[in-house]
Protein backbone atom coordinates (compact mmCIF):
# COMPACT_ATOMS: atom_id res chain seq x y z
CA UNK A 1 0.00 0.00 0.00
CA UNK A 2 1.17 3.52 -0.79
CA UNK A 3 2.04 5.56 2.30
CA UNK A 4 0.34 8.94 2.64
CA UNK A 5 2.31 11.71 4.39
CA UNK A 6 0.60 13.47 7.29
CA UNK A 7 -1.33 16.47 6.02
CA UNK A 8 -1.50 15.09 2.48
CA UNK A 9 -4.56 12.91 2.90
CA UNK A 10 -6.61 12.46 -0.31
CA UNK A 11 -9.96 14.15 -0.78
CA UNK A 12 -12.79 11.65 -0.26
CA UNK A 13 -15.97 12.19 -2.22
CA UNK A 14 -19.36 12.49 -0.55
CA UNK A 15 -22.08 9.94 -1.27
CA UNK A 16 -24.77 12.63 -1.15
CA UNK A 17 -25.90 12.86 -4.79
CA UNK A 18 -26.02 16.12 -6.70
CA UNK A 19 -29.25 17.17 -8.40
CA UNK A 20 -27.46 18.42 -11.53
CA UNK A 21 -28.58 15.48 -13.64
CA UNK A 22 -31.46 13.07 -13.63
CA UNK A 23 -32.02 10.10 -15.90
CA UNK A 24 -34.58 7.42 -16.56
CA UNK A 25 -34.99 4.07 -18.28
CA UNK A 26 -36.56 4.57 -21.71
CA UNK A 27 -36.20 1.18 -23.39
CA UNK A 28 -35.97 -2.51 -22.49
CA UNK A 29 -35.01 -5.41 -24.75
CA UNK A 30 -34.50 -9.07 -24.00
CA UNK A 31 -31.47 -10.60 -25.69
CA UNK A 32 -31.26 -14.13 -24.36
CA UNK A 33 -30.89 -16.43 -21.39
CA UNK A 34 -27.23 -15.92 -20.54
CA UNK A 35 -25.05 -13.45 -18.62
CA UNK A 36 -23.78 -10.44 -20.56
CA UNK A 37 -20.32 -9.41 -19.42
CA UNK A 38 -19.52 -6.34 -21.51
CA UNK A 39 -21.08 -3.63 -23.65
CA UNK A 40 -19.22 -0.90 -25.52
CA UNK A 41 -20.05 1.92 -27.94
CA UNK A 42 -17.88 2.62 -30.98
CA UNK A 43 -15.61 5.53 -29.97
CA UNK A 44 -13.23 4.75 -32.85
CA UNK A 45 -15.33 5.96 -35.79
CA UNK A 46 -17.79 8.85 -35.53
CA UNK A 47 -19.84 7.37 -38.38
CA UNK A 48 -21.00 4.69 -35.96
CA UNK A 49 -21.43 6.85 -32.86
CA UNK A 50 -24.82 5.26 -32.14
CA UNK A 51 -23.69 1.64 -32.53
CA UNK A 52 -22.70 -0.61 -29.63
CA UNK A 53 -21.74 -4.24 -29.11
CA UNK A 54 -22.46 -6.70 -26.31
CA UNK A 55 -20.93 -10.07 -25.46
CA UNK A 56 -22.28 -12.96 -23.44
CA UNK A 57 -21.95 -16.71 -23.70
CA UNK A 58 -20.58 -17.57 -27.13
CA UNK A 59 -22.36 -14.66 -28.83
CA UNK A 60 -21.41 -11.15 -29.98
CA UNK A 61 -24.31 -8.81 -30.83
CA UNK A 62 -24.19 -5.39 -32.49
CA UNK A 63 -27.00 -2.87 -31.87
CA UNK A 64 -27.90 0.56 -33.18
CA UNK A 65 -29.76 3.30 -31.30
CA UNK A 66 -32.45 4.85 -33.50
CA UNK A 67 -34.75 7.84 -33.18
CA UNK A 68 -37.41 7.76 -30.50
CA UNK A 69 -35.49 5.46 -28.15
CA UNK A 70 -35.67 2.44 -30.46
CA UNK A 71 -32.77 -0.04 -30.29
CA UNK A 72 -32.29 -2.31 -33.31
CA UNK A 73 -30.19 -5.45 -33.68
CA UNK A 74 -27.79 -5.04 -36.60
CA UNK A 75 -25.72 -8.22 -36.43
CA UNK A 76 -25.18 -11.25 -34.23
CA UNK A 77 -22.25 -13.68 -34.28
CA UNK A 78 -22.21 -17.07 -32.56
CA UNK A 79 -18.89 -18.79 -31.86
CA UNK A 80 -18.59 -22.33 -33.14
CA UNK A 81 -17.55 -23.49 -29.65
CA UNK A 82 -20.67 -23.72 -27.51
CA UNK A 83 -18.53 -23.63 -24.36
CA UNK A 84 -17.01 -20.25 -25.21
CA UNK A 85 -17.96 -17.43 -22.85
CA UNK A 86 -16.91 -13.96 -24.00
CA UNK A 87 -15.87 -11.62 -21.16
CA UNK A 88 -14.76 -8.53 -23.05
CA UNK A 89 -15.32 -6.64 -26.30
CA UNK A 90 -13.74 -3.61 -27.99
CA UNK A 91 -14.07 -1.72 -31.27
CA UNK A 92 -11.09 -1.40 -33.63
CA UNK A 93 -10.50 -0.88 -37.36
CA UNK A 94 -7.98 -1.58 -40.08
CA UNK A 95 -6.04 1.12 -41.91
CA UNK A 96 -8.82 1.71 -44.47
CA UNK A 97 -11.39 2.32 -41.72
CA UNK A 98 -13.22 -1.03 -41.83
CA UNK A 99 -14.87 -1.44 -38.39
CA UNK A 100 -13.89 -4.49 -36.36
CA UNK A 101 -15.48 -5.94 -33.24
CA UNK A 102 -12.81 -7.66 -31.13
CA UNK A 103 -13.93 -10.13 -28.44
CA UNK A 104 -12.26 -12.60 -26.10
CA UNK A 105 -13.12 -14.78 -23.16
CA UNK A 106 -12.74 -18.09 -21.41
CA UNK A 107 -11.06 -19.97 -24.29
CA UNK A 108 -8.22 -17.45 -24.59
CA UNK A 109 -8.91 -16.92 -28.32
CA UNK A 110 -9.47 -13.41 -29.67
CA UNK A 111 -12.09 -13.20 -32.42
CA UNK A 112 -11.95 -10.25 -34.82
CA UNK A 113 -15.28 -9.69 -36.56
CA UNK A 114 -15.44 -7.57 -39.72
CA UNK A 115 -18.67 -5.70 -38.99
CA UNK A 116 -18.74 -4.12 -42.45
CA UNK A 117 -18.66 -7.42 -44.35
CA UNK A 118 -20.39 -9.43 -41.60
CA UNK A 119 -17.80 -12.19 -41.23
CA UNK A 120 -14.95 -13.37 -39.03
CA UNK A 121 -11.80 -11.56 -40.15
CA UNK A 122 -9.16 -13.26 -37.98
CA UNK A 123 -8.72 -15.35 -34.84
CA UNK A 124 -5.73 -14.73 -32.56
CA UNK A 125 -4.27 -17.68 -30.67
CA UNK A 126 -1.49 -17.09 -28.16
CA UNK A 127 -2.83 -16.63 -24.67
CA UNK A 128 -2.64 -19.69 -22.45
CA UNK A 129 -5.79 -18.94 -20.49
CA UNK A 130 -8.92 -16.78 -20.46
CA UNK A 131 -8.92 -13.15 -21.61
CA UNK A 132 -10.26 -10.62 -19.10
CA UNK A 133 -10.03 -7.38 -21.04
CA UNK A 134 -9.32 -6.02 -24.53
CA UNK A 135 -8.63 -2.33 -25.17
CA UNK A 136 -7.96 -0.41 -28.39
CA UNK A 137 -5.19 2.14 -28.94
CA UNK A 138 -7.15 5.38 -29.57
CA UNK A 139 -4.39 6.94 -31.70
CA UNK A 140 -3.77 3.81 -33.78
CA UNK A 141 -7.00 1.79 -33.68
CA UNK A 142 -5.51 -1.19 -35.52
CA UNK A 143 -3.63 -1.97 -32.31
CA UNK A 144 -5.34 -3.72 -29.41
CA UNK A 145 -3.99 -4.96 -26.10
CA UNK A 146 -5.32 -7.96 -24.17
CA UNK A 147 -5.05 -8.89 -20.48
CA UNK A 148 -5.17 -12.55 -19.54
CA UNK A 149 -5.39 -15.04 -16.74
CA UNK A 150 -2.06 -16.43 -18.01
CA UNK A 151 -0.34 -13.46 -16.26
CA UNK A 152 0.53 -11.70 -19.53
CA UNK A 153 -0.52 -8.67 -21.54
CA UNK A 154 -0.23 -8.87 -25.34
CA UNK A 155 -0.19 -6.22 -28.07
CA UNK A 156 -1.82 -7.26 -31.37
CA UNK A 157 -2.21 -5.79 -34.83
CA UNK A 158 -5.79 -6.64 -35.80
CA UNK A 159 -5.14 -6.13 -39.50
CA UNK A 160 -2.08 -8.38 -39.84
CA UNK A 161 -2.96 -10.74 -37.00
CA UNK A 162 0.54 -10.41 -35.53
CA UNK A 163 1.20 -10.53 -31.79
CA UNK A 164 3.79 -7.75 -31.63
CA UNK A 165 4.71 -7.58 -27.95
CA UNK A 166 4.21 -9.68 -24.82
CA UNK A 167 4.42 -7.89 -21.48
CA UNK A 168 5.42 -10.63 -19.07
CA UNK A 169 8.44 -12.21 -17.46
CA UNK A 170 10.79 -11.34 -14.62
CA UNK A 171 9.08 -8.05 -13.79
CA UNK A 172 5.59 -8.98 -14.90
CA UNK A 173 2.43 -9.82 -13.02
CA UNK A 174 2.49 -12.75 -10.64
CA UNK A 175 -1.17 -13.62 -10.96
CA UNK A 176 -4.13 -13.12 -13.27
CA UNK A 177 -4.16 -9.79 -15.17
CA UNK A 178 -7.65 -8.32 -14.88
CA UNK A 179 -7.46 -4.96 -16.65
CA UNK A 180 -5.32 -2.98 -19.07
CA UNK A 181 -5.51 0.48 -20.63
CA UNK A 182 -3.67 2.64 -23.17
CA UNK A 183 -2.50 6.11 -22.18
CA UNK A 184 -4.78 8.58 -24.03
CA UNK A 185 -1.94 10.73 -25.44
CA UNK A 186 1.39 9.01 -24.71
CA UNK A 187 1.28 6.35 -27.40
CA UNK A 188 4.08 4.34 -25.79
CA UNK A 189 2.48 3.66 -22.41
CA UNK A 190 -0.03 1.17 -21.06
CA UNK A 191 -1.13 0.35 -17.52
CA UNK A 192 -2.17 -3.09 -16.29
CA UNK A 193 -3.41 -4.47 -12.99
CA UNK A 194 -4.46 -7.78 -11.53
CA UNK A 195 -4.71 -10.32 -8.77
CA UNK A 196 -1.17 -9.64 -7.53
CA UNK A 197 -2.56 -6.37 -6.06
CA UNK A 198 -0.33 -4.18 -8.23
CA UNK A 199 -0.66 -1.67 -11.05
CA UNK A 200 2.19 -1.80 -13.56
CA UNK A 201 3.06 0.84 -16.14
CA UNK A 202 4.79 -0.41 -19.27
CA UNK A 203 6.61 1.46 -22.03
CA UNK A 204 6.75 0.49 -25.71
CA UNK A 205 9.15 3.30 -26.63
CA UNK A 206 12.15 1.00 -27.06
CA UNK A 207 10.13 -1.20 -29.43
CA UNK A 208 8.13 1.46 -31.25
CA UNK A 209 10.03 1.35 -34.53
CA UNK A 210 9.26 -2.35 -34.65
CA UNK A 211 5.57 -1.68 -33.83
CA UNK A 212 5.34 0.94 -36.59
CA UNK A 213 6.83 -1.37 -39.23
CA UNK A 214 4.25 -4.05 -38.47
CA UNK A 215 1.45 -1.48 -38.22
CA UNK A 216 2.13 -0.06 -41.68
CA UNK A 217 3.18 -3.23 -43.50
CA UNK A 218 0.24 -5.09 -45.06
CA UNK A 219 2.19 -8.20 -46.02
CA UNK A 220 1.73 -11.48 -44.18
CA UNK A 221 5.39 -12.23 -43.52
CA UNK A 222 6.34 -13.90 -40.26
CA UNK A 223 7.99 -11.71 -37.65
CA UNK A 224 9.17 -12.68 -34.16
CA UNK A 225 7.21 -11.50 -31.15
CA UNK A 226 9.20 -9.33 -28.74
CA UNK A 227 9.09 -9.62 -24.95
CA UNK A 228 8.87 -6.69 -22.56
CA UNK A 229 9.87 -8.18 -19.22
CA UNK A 230 10.17 -5.11 -17.01
CA UNK A 231 7.63 -2.33 -16.39
CA UNK A 232 8.81 1.24 -15.92
CA UNK A 233 6.73 1.60 -12.75
CA UNK A 234 5.10 -0.68 -10.19
CA UNK A 235 2.51 0.70 -7.75
CA UNK A 236 1.01 -0.97 -4.70
CA UNK A 237 -1.91 1.38 -4.18
CA UNK A 238 -4.31 -1.35 -3.03
CA UNK A 239 -4.06 -4.26 -0.61
CA UNK A 240 -6.26 -6.63 -2.62
CA UNK A 241 -7.12 -7.59 -6.21
CA UNK A 242 -7.05 -4.60 -8.59
CA UNK A 243 -9.71 -5.35 -11.20
CA UNK A 244 -9.87 -2.11 -13.19
CA UNK A 245 -7.48 0.71 -14.07
CA UNK A 246 -7.88 3.65 -16.43
CA UNK A 247 -5.63 6.56 -17.36
CA UNK A 248 -6.94 10.07 -16.63
CA UNK A 249 -4.36 12.21 -18.37
CA UNK A 250 -1.10 11.31 -16.62
CA UNK A 251 -3.02 10.21 -13.52
CA UNK A 252 -4.52 6.76 -12.97
CA UNK A 253 -7.87 5.72 -11.54
CA UNK A 254 -7.78 2.21 -10.13
CA UNK A 255 -10.29 0.07 -8.27
CA UNK A 256 -9.87 -2.83 -5.88
CA UNK A 257 -12.39 -4.80 -3.82
CA UNK A 258 -12.30 -2.25 -1.00
CA UNK A 259 -15.42 -0.26 -1.97
CA UNK A 260 -13.61 2.68 -3.55
CA UNK A 261 -11.89 4.00 -6.66
CA UNK A 262 -8.57 5.76 -6.10
CA UNK A 263 -7.15 8.60 -8.20
CA UNK A 264 -3.36 8.75 -7.96
CA UNK A 265 -0.29 10.13 -9.68
CA UNK A 266 2.67 7.88 -10.52
CA UNK A 267 5.99 9.67 -9.97
CA UNK A 268 8.61 7.65 -11.78
CA UNK A 269 12.36 7.81 -11.29
CA UNK A 270 13.93 8.28 -14.69
CA UNK A 271 17.23 6.78 -13.57
CA UNK A 272 15.64 3.77 -11.83
CA UNK A 273 13.04 2.01 -14.02
CA UNK A 274 10.38 0.28 -11.99
CA UNK A 275 10.83 2.55 -9.00
CA UNK A 276 9.10 5.70 -7.87
CA UNK A 277 6.46 7.07 -5.55
CA UNK A 278 2.69 7.40 -5.60
CA UNK A 279 0.66 10.47 -4.66
CA UNK A 280 -2.92 9.52 -3.81
CA UNK A 281 -5.10 12.48 -4.75
CA UNK A 282 -8.77 11.54 -4.41
CA UNK A 283 -10.98 8.63 -3.42
CA UNK A 284 -14.44 7.82 -4.78
CA UNK A 285 -16.49 5.64 -2.41
CA UNK A 286 -18.53 2.82 -3.99
CA UNK A 287 -20.59 1.00 -1.31
CA UNK A 288 -21.28 -2.73 -1.67
CA UNK A 289 -18.56 -3.14 -4.28
CA UNK A 290 -16.28 -5.58 -2.49
CA UNK A 291 -16.04 -8.39 -5.05
CA UNK A 292 -13.80 -8.45 -8.08
CA UNK A 293 -14.56 -7.97 -11.78
CA UNK A 294 -16.78 -4.93 -11.35
CA UNK A 295 -15.30 -2.36 -13.72
CA UNK A 296 -15.82 1.38 -14.10
CA UNK A 297 -15.65 3.54 -17.20
CA UNK A 298 -15.39 7.13 -18.44
CA UNK A 299 -17.42 9.12 -20.90
CA UNK A 300 -15.70 10.10 -24.15
CA UNK A 301 -14.60 13.51 -22.83
CA UNK A 302 -13.32 12.25 -19.44
CA UNK A 303 -15.87 14.36 -17.59
CA UNK A 304 -17.48 11.58 -15.57
CA UNK A 305 -16.90 8.02 -14.40
CA UNK A 306 -19.59 5.42 -13.74
CA UNK A 307 -19.57 2.18 -11.77
CA UNK A 308 -22.23 -0.23 -10.55
CA UNK A 309 -22.38 -2.32 -7.40
CA UNK A 310 -24.00 -5.43 -5.93
CA UNK A 311 -25.96 -3.90 -3.07
CA UNK A 312 -27.83 -6.49 -1.04
CA UNK A 313 -31.10 -4.56 -1.10
CA UNK A 314 -33.53 -4.68 -4.02
CA UNK A 315 -32.18 -1.61 -5.81
CA UNK A 316 -28.82 -2.01 -7.54
CA UNK A 317 -27.09 1.34 -7.90
CA UNK A 318 -25.02 3.08 -10.54
CA UNK A 319 -22.67 5.76 -9.20
CA UNK A 320 -21.68 8.51 -11.62
CA UNK A 321 -18.81 10.70 -10.41
CA UNK A 322 -17.88 14.12 -11.77
CA UNK A 323 -14.15 13.87 -12.55
CA UNK A 324 -13.37 17.50 -13.34
CA UNK A 325 -14.34 18.91 -9.95
CA UNK A 326 -12.54 19.07 -6.62
CA UNK A 327 -13.93 18.21 -4.20
CA UNK A 328 -15.62 15.68 -6.40
CA UNK A 329 -19.39 15.27 -6.38
CA UNK A 330 -21.64 12.33 -7.08
CA UNK A 331 -24.41 11.86 -9.60
CA UNK A 332 -26.14 8.74 -8.34
CA UNK A 333 -28.32 6.47 -10.44
CA UNK A 334 -30.71 3.68 -9.49
CA UNK A 335 -32.05 0.73 -11.42
CA UNK A 336 -35.51 0.24 -9.99
CA UNK A 337 -36.02 -3.51 -9.97
CA UNK A 338 -38.85 -5.91 -9.32
CA UNK A 339 -38.61 -6.99 -5.62
CA UNK A 340 -38.59 -10.64 -6.76
CA UNK A 341 -35.44 -10.21 -8.87
CA UNK A 342 -32.05 -11.45 -7.75
CA UNK A 343 -29.05 -9.82 -9.43
CA UNK A 344 -25.32 -10.35 -9.44
CA UNK A 345 -22.76 -7.70 -10.29
CA UNK A 346 -23.45 -4.42 -12.09
CA UNK A 347 -20.83 -2.98 -14.44
CA UNK A 348 -20.90 0.42 -16.14
CA UNK A 349 -19.46 2.06 -19.20
CA UNK A 350 -19.91 5.73 -20.07
CA UNK A 351 -20.15 7.21 -23.52
CA UNK A 352 -20.04 10.82 -24.63
CA UNK A 353 -22.56 10.43 -27.44
CA UNK A 354 -26.33 10.82 -26.96
CA UNK A 355 -27.01 7.10 -26.69
CA UNK A 356 -26.54 4.45 -24.08
CA UNK A 357 -26.99 0.71 -23.79
CA UNK A 358 -27.10 -1.35 -20.63
CA UNK A 359 -27.69 -4.96 -19.78
CA UNK A 360 -28.81 -6.61 -16.60
CA UNK A 361 -29.15 -10.19 -15.44
CA UNK A 362 -32.19 -11.12 -13.38
CA UNK A 363 -33.47 -14.40 -12.04
CA UNK A 364 -37.10 -15.44 -12.31
CA UNK A 365 -37.67 -18.71 -10.55
CA UNK A 366 -35.43 -21.30 -12.22
CA UNK A 367 -34.61 -19.30 -15.36
CA UNK A 368 -32.55 -16.25 -16.17
CA UNK A 369 -33.69 -13.23 -18.17
CA UNK A 370 -31.45 -10.47 -19.50
CA UNK A 371 -32.56 -7.04 -20.64
CA UNK A 372 -30.57 -4.34 -22.45
CA UNK A 373 -31.58 -0.94 -21.11
CA UNK A 374 -31.24 2.55 -22.49
CA UNK A 375 -30.60 5.14 -19.78
CA UNK A 376 -30.55 8.89 -20.34
CA UNK A 377 -29.52 11.79 -18.13
CA UNK A 378 -29.61 15.31 -19.60
CA UNK A 379 -27.58 14.66 -22.71
CA UNK A 380 -24.81 12.61 -21.12
CA UNK A 381 -25.18 8.88 -21.43
CA UNK A 382 -23.70 5.67 -20.14
CA UNK A 383 -24.24 1.97 -20.61
CA UNK A 384 -23.75 -0.79 -18.09
CA UNK A 385 -23.88 -4.51 -17.68
CA UNK A 386 -24.43 -6.97 -14.88
CA UNK A 387 -22.31 -10.06 -15.02
CA UNK A 388 -22.81 -13.48 -13.53
CA UNK A 389 -19.21 -14.43 -12.70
Amino acid sequence: MAKIPLGCEPVVGSLTPSKKREYRVTNRLQEGKRPLYAVVFNFIDSRYFNVFATVGGNQVTVYQCLEGGVVAVLQSYVDEDKDESFYTVSWACNTDGTPFVVAGGINGIIRVVDASNEKIYKSFVGHGDSINEIRTQPLKPSLVVSASKDESVRLWNVQTGICILIFAGAGGHRNEVLSVDFHPSDIYRIASCGMDNTVKIWSMKEFWTYVEIIYMDRSSFKVPTKYVQFPVFIASVHSNYVDCNRWLGDFILSKSVDNEIVLWEPKMKEQSPGEGTVDILQKYPVPECDIWFIKFSYDFHYNAAAIGNMDMDKVRKIYVWELQSSPQFLLQGYLMLNPNLQLDKLQCHLTGVPYLAAVKMAQYGGGMQYHPLKLVFNGNFYHSSISGL
